[in-house]
């Protein structure tokens, strides 16, 4: 059964093309090491919640847009293997230092698929 890896971070509006040009270059390296589909998905009808919402979960700020991302793997095993050679790149060996969005408040965690419509 596929895998997915899942995220939401904060960006700053402003920041829409830089993050659109890191989320690609991270998006190719996913791909060469295994990844069957990568998609970005910006902040369009995301509303701010009283006790849980994706704003309130990364702690937007005013001038910042909500993304959520996820990658999809054909197995755990697969992903697992990936993400070593991934955070190894070194295509991504300056990432840590300009991201185009606080790392601190990204969330992410892995997911076995239990269901897929398509």
């Amino acid at each position: 059964m596929a895998y997915v890896d899942g995220f939401v971070c904060a960006v700053a509006t402003a920041n829409k093309e830089q993050y659109l040009t890191h989320a690609k270059l991270i998006a190719s390296v996913f791909k060469e090491h295994g990844a069957l589909q990568v998609v970005e998905c910006w902040g369009d009808d995301v509303p701010d919640g009283k006790v849980t919402s994706f704003p309130l979960a990364v702690q937007r700020k005013e001038d910042e847009t909500v993304v959520f991302s996820w990658v999809r793997w054909p197995s755990r095993t697969i992903r697992d293997q990936a993400w070593g050679k991934v955070m190894q790149d070194p295509r991504l060996s300056d990432q840590d230092r300009i991201l185009p969005f606080d790392g601190q408040r990204l969330i992410y965690g892995g997911f076995e698929m239990l269901l897929e419509i398509e």
